[in-house]
């Protein structure tokens, strides 16, 4: 047993309720596992709720048809750090840019980054240009039907690869989000708080992954928690899981999963610098191709930092002009830090060259541009409109 698994059964006996275990099958491993309220977590029961109550997603495969692994693999990428909601009209227009793996591997990185402007955690973005070259140069434009290969694809990690290869190739493989750690978190009352529950999680989940229908089964358990299981006002009465679930029969549901305190990110502050040319046009400029945002285009600015720009704050101007403050500031929120930037708006002549590092983009170009969600805030507050092209 990996020291990962001896770790999770040790968590396991910890947080059962009143020290009643079960036996569950890990591979050729018996681990201990919490029993639950009354009767058993049956992956049956599950799937038939499923049949019944199915999500119509773009990207699922109908009831019948065969799993469509690059939509499978695009969608579980959109879905990272970002709701169903937000991700459905991206996945539409991305697949009408590029529908198949080879499109997207022989499209420019920066006709990519445009695709997926405002989607957010742009380093998606450009791991998954790599990856779909990389499935054409390596593995002749198809998936591989393997979670190991899955996962030495670039962005792809144990959940993903998991999921793809369950979803897509029917791999009884346990895929484990956020969803699907809620559920068992309550049908086990885990008292280990996330992120160290973690491995638990994948222990009790891969326990219950059914040798048929593991697809069906992976987007059942991710329906379940997305509909039924929510984090808040569980719809108890309606889950195929009820009368197992050790939390609802102590009325605690909504008080799991446990979370450790997260701590709050500095907060940084910065300028941002709207340069308007006579015709319409926007100074632009790219961001490097690593780190925070990289290869999105993005107004000229200082760099950003606790302390703010300090000193002289026209010396991070791009060029020379008449700079007005803008009232107000605008805030976004990181994965690490929260940020506020003053904006600054200058309007020029038309003839003005653009400096080095820069371009000027017409207003009418603006949506064609790769403006994170955080520029198009910047632009929105010096009263201009990104209006799709």
């Amino acid at each position: 047993m990996v020291d990962t698994e001896a770790a999770a059964v040790k968590s396991i006996r910890k947080s059962s309720p009143r020290g009643r275990l079960s036996r569950v099958r890990q591979g050729q491993a018996d681990l201990l596992a919490p029993a639950a309220g009354t009767g058993s977590v049956e992956a049956a029961a599950l799937l038939t709720w499923y049949d019944r109550h199915r999500r119509d997603l773009p990207w699922r495969a109908k009831p019948g048809e065969t799993a469509d692994p690059y939509r499978v693999w695009l969608s579980e990428i959109m879905l990272q750090q970002t709701t169903v909601t937000a991700v459905k009209p991206y996945f539409e227009r991305f697949l009408q840019r590029f529908p198949t793996v080879g499109d997207l591997a022989r499209a420019p990185q920066e006709a990519v980054m445009q695709a997926w402007a405002g989607l957010g955690y742009y380093s998606r973005a450009r791991n998954l240009h790599a990856c779909a070259q990389m499935v054409v140069a390596r593995h002749g434009a198809r998936f591989p039907a393997n979670v190991d290969q899955l996962r030495a694809l670039p962005g792809i990690g144990a959940y993903t690869a998991a999921a793809v290869g369950a979803i897509a190739f029917d791999i009884p493989a346990a895929a484990v989000d956020g969803n699907v750690e809620r559920v068992l978190a309550r049908l086990y009352a885990v008292e280990e708080p996330l992120p160290k529950a973690k491995p638990l999680f994948q222990v009790l989940a891969q326990a219950l992954v059914p040798h048929r229908r593991a697809g069906d089964f992976a987007q059942a358990f991710m329906d379940l928690g997305a509909t039924i299981c929510t984090p808040k006002r569980p719809a108890c009465v309606l889950c195929p899981w009820s009368a197992p679930c050790v939390a609802r029969a102590a009325g605690t549901a909504e008080t799991f999963p446990r979370k450790a305190a997260k701590k709050e990110g500095t907060l940084r502050l910065g300028t941002s610098f709207v340069a308007v040319r006579g015709d319409g046009a926007v100074l632009l400029r790219t961001r490097p191709p690593e780190g925070l945002l990289g290869g999105m285009a993005e107004l000229p600015g200082s760099p950003w930092s606790p302390e703010g720009p300090g000193g002289d704050i026209l010396a991070h101007a791009p060029l020379q002009a008449r700079w007005a403050p803008l009232n107000g500031v605008v805030r976004h929120v990181f994965t690490h830090f929260p940020l506020e930037l003053t904006v600054l708006r200058a309007d020029v002549p038309q003839r003005t060259p653009a400096p080095r590092g820069t371009r000027w983009v017409a207003a009418a170009k603006l949506d064609t541009e790769a403006l994170p969600s955080l520029m198009r805030k910047v632009l929105a507050k010096a009263r201009i409109e990104v209006r799709p092209s």
